[in-house]
């Protein structure tokens, strides 16, 4: 197989355009870009530790403190 040649791409670009229409395809890149930027936040957050979350079975195993 061979790549396709500039005609090709020039017909797959007209299809994909007169299917989705301009608008369809500029609101789908920024979903995208949207995905991304989040995806990149989710990235920095994971560097910063977790604090200790306390369950229920801990709770119940410590003993009550009382005010005197």
């Amino acid at each position: 197989m061979h790549a396709p040649g500039i005609w090709g791409i020039l017909v797959v670009a007209v299809v994909v355009i007169l299917l989705f229409g301009r608008g369809k395809i500029s609101g789908m890149m920024g979903e995208v870009a949207q995905g991304i930027k989040a995806f990149q936040k989710g990235m920095k957050d994971d560097d910063k530790p977790v604090e200790r979350v306390t369950t229920t079975a801990e709770v119940a195993s410590e003993p009550e403190k009382k005010d005197v």
